[in-house]
């Protein structure tokens, strides 16, 4: 089975590819470890009729359905390592190429992010450190006589994907009340995660933290705003390690304005990053990071991992975890 990796940065592919897994790949198939670029494959055709699989990462170029029936006539399966396929599957589908994507592995360092963000949001630990070096101690321990910590707490999840799912387990190690916005889910999966599913207002106006992780799409642009972010609770924190573009942020820098006692946290932002002199640049009760959320460093060779493991599970005829069909891209970020 011919083996080619396809992308726009080979230090991408050697990051998410590192040695022991090509060593694997190339056990079990015939690898060529050169990283090609879309212009590669189109001045030199003949080198790719034969391929029959792409291992590719960050910098996956783009193909039109007929560009792939013409350039990769014997393709089968893309294994993706790394999350969101949306900026290029569907020719590859609509020509029967099977995708895998590396989502669930990229959930993971987004999970644990958000899990710790929600833990130390509850414990009152951004508004008490902002006070402290604002207001002094006097004031940080008077507005820490107002939180309630973690115990019994309720956090509010909107979007109960991938990731969303994965907080809610991780979530399973404190005694929190988890409640749920995601009109996808089924009752059942919501008893089986031992979470309560209501609407966005409801969820807003009970939650102390609320964590956003919609998928990205027509449907949820602009669905969180000013009429959500007003009904916060006291001493509320919003977490959006998800994507920018489901906030209305004039409606966020509002709320923030007009009560200091909310905090954001926001990993991303639309755009990213915002535009220069923004309000959430100054405003003190904002904390930006820059899209650190996801897998970086060593992480990003978990994601190569998962591809690995599904390409000998593709092999083998074992049962496939991480493919992506047409509908699934409907609602996946």
């Amino acid at each position: 089975m011919n083996v080619k990796f396809l992308c726009e940065s080979a230090e991408n592919i050697a990051n998410v590819f590192p040695p022991y897994i090509t060593d694997i790949i190339s056990a079990i198939a015939k690898l060529d470890p050169t990283p090609y670029s879309k212009s590669s494959v189109i001045s030199a055709p003949a080198e790719f009729a034969d391929t029959e699989i792409l291992f590719s990462t960050w910098g996956m170029p783009q193909f039109s359905a007929e560009e792939i029936r013409t350039y990769l006539p014997k393709l089968k399966c893309v294994f993706y390592g790394a999350g969101t396929v949306q900026a290029f599957a569907r020719p590859f589908l609509e020509c029967g190429v099977k995708v895998f994507s590396a989502w669930a592995a990229n959930a993971v360092p987004v999970a644990e992010m958000t899990v710790a963000q929600i833990i130390l949001a509850n414990k009152g630990y951004y508004l008490t450190s902002r006070l402290y070096h604002e207001k002094g101690r006097r004031a940080a321990c008077d507005a820490f006589e107002t939180c309630r910590g973690n115990f019994g707490e309720t956090v509010g999840i909107i979007g109960a994907g991938m990731i969303g799912q994965l907080v809610i387990r991780m979530l399973k190690a404190y005694k929190l009340n988890v409640i749920v916005f995601d009109p996808f889910l089924p009752d059942e999966k919501a008893m089986e995660l031992g979470v309560q599913k209501c609407d966005l207002p409801t969820l807003f106006r009970r939650s102390l933290t609320v964590s956003n992780h919609l998928a990205n799409n027509a449907q949820t642009r602009g669905m969180l705003n000013y009429a959500l972010f007003s009904q916060m609770r006291q001493n509320a924190v919003f977490i959006n390690t998800g994507r920018g573009a489901q906030v209305v942020e004039e409606d966020l820098v509002r709320i923030l304005t007009e009560r200091e006692d909310i905090t954001a946290l926001l990993d991303v932002t639309n755009p990213e990053p915002p535009v220069e002199g923004h309000p959430f640049y100054t405003l003190k009760n904002c904390i930006l990071t820059p899209h650190i959320a996801g897998s970086a460093g060593d992480e990003v060779a978990r994601m190569g991992e998962y591809m690995l493991h599904e390409f000998e599970a593709y092999l083998s005829g074992n049962p496939l975890r991480y493919e992506v069909t047409e509908q699934m891209l409907e609602t996946m970020a």
